[in-house]
């Protein structure tokens, strides 16, 4: 009979604790939820003192782009942009007028200019027009057409996007040479030690500690208040006491007591399990020596803390696939935004090449138009421009040198 009389005693000790541990539970689970984001608070406000200054950031480039060159041939640009008109212009004249019968006597020698105005308009439009063609034709037209195709730069996109993206991640920017970087930069020291100062600083500072001490201190209680974890304990410990209690005097002891009165053993393992939650906060102030030791621990291990981060950042440029991000980042670009990355450097040199065609046009005129004349003075023309550029940059040259 005393058996059973334990048992409802026990039952009825149960019924007030498991109440009592439930409202716990939830009053822990909601102090908890609610002390978390004030230790984030604490923990970022504490830490942030050793972030870098993000106001001595420019909001510009961080290099400066360098001067556009535009050479001397800017200066002709806009007399060239003129010529391709003023050929159109003297190409009308010369159906109407194109020096009839007029003849031109240098040294002795006869020069008829009849037709000097067609030959030299049409080869001047037609070196014009051969470069605008060629330069259009790298662009235009953007999408495929069923006779003329597609502009050269659209139709290999996909090529120009791998070319560009092998090109950049061989040369430009590959895996060793970021390395390299990483590593004469000494960023890994710096934040090495931005590291182990805001951790120190966090470790030791009173109302972080608070927190967290107040955060573990509800979690705690909130896991050993739940009755399966327990249940957990109280046979894990009753298992650990008889093995520990072994085959001697103590052992036979304890086996004769558990025979004889197993229901109080566990009673009382259950009530020394249920008082846990209350021994919560002495345990909880052990952490304060700990905590005032980590700041010098993070110091002697300062280098070994650079050498794992140092490592971390080495395995993750090892991850990356600089190659195939460049490439799938122009791959990206349609066939209007490609031109205007190539026009964007090169709008102008195309014009100048564009429009220097109708000038090198009109000396090919020349030469159709009078070919014996016409090659003797661009040939004395053409050695004495290459000379004259000849000495200048040799002049040049040397004056650098000496200075």
């Amino acid at each position: 009979m005393a058996a059973p009389d334990s048992d409802t005693n026990d039952g009825q000790e149960d019924t007030g604790p498991a109440a009592a541990v439930q409202s716990r539970s939830h009053d822990g689970a909601t102090g908890r939820d609610a002390s978390w984001p004030r230790l984030q608070r604490q923990i970022f406000r504490t830490a942030s003192r050793h972030l870098p200054d993000s106001s001595t950031d420019t909001d510009g480039p961080s290099v400066e782009p360098p001067p556009k060159r535009t050479g001397r041939y800017a200066r002709w640009l806009p007399v060239l942009k003129a010529l391709p008109w003023v050929l159109g212009a003297l190409f009308a004249l010369s159906f109407v007028w194109d020096f009839p019968g007029v003849a031109l006597t240098v040294a002795g020698y006869t020069v008829v200019l009849e037709d000097l105005l067609r030959f030299t308009a049409v080869s001047g439009l037609v070196g014009f027009g051969t470069n605008w063609l060629a330069i259009t034709m790298l662009f235009r037209p953007r999408e495929p057409r069923p006779l003329v195709g597609q502009g050269l730069v659209p139709a290999q996109r996909e090529r120009v996007a791998y070319r560009l993206a092998q090109a950049v991640s061989d040369e430009l920017i590959n895996k060793a040479l970021i390395k390299e970087k990483i590593r004469e930069s000494g960023l890994v020291a710096q934040y090495r030690d931005l590291l182990v100062a805001a951790a120190s600083d966090v470790a030791t500072d009173d109302a972080v500690r608070a927190e967290g001490k107040a955060l573990l201190r509800r979690a705690l209680r909130d896991v050993l208040s739940t009755p399966s974890v327990q249940t957990r304990i109280v046979a894990l410990t009753a298992e650990q006491v008889e093995a520990q209690a072994g085959e001697g005097l103590s052992g036979l002891m304890l086996r004769a007591y558990r025979y004889f009165g197993e229901d109080d053993f566990r009673a009382r393992l259950r009530e020394t399990v249920r008082r846990l939650p209350d021994a919560v906060d002495p345990l909880v102030e052990e952490l304060d020596p700990v905590l005032d030791r980590l700041p010098a621990e993070l110091e002697r291990r300062s280098d070994e803390i650079e050498s794992l981060l140092t490592r971390v950042v080495l395995r993750l440029v090892d991850t990356l696939d600089l190659e195939r991000m460049i490439y799938e980042n122009v791959r990206a670009y349609d066939e209007r935004q490609l031109e205007m990355l190539l026009r964007r450097t090169t709008n102008e040199q195309l014009n100048y090449i564009k429009y220097l065609g109708a000038a090198l046009g009109i000396i090919g005129g020349f030469i159709i138009w009078a070919p014996a004349a016409a090659l003797v003075a661009v040939t004395t023309l053409g050695l004495a421009v290459y000379g004259l550029d000849e000495a200048l940059f040799r002049a040049r040259t040397d004056d650098t040198s000496s200075s």
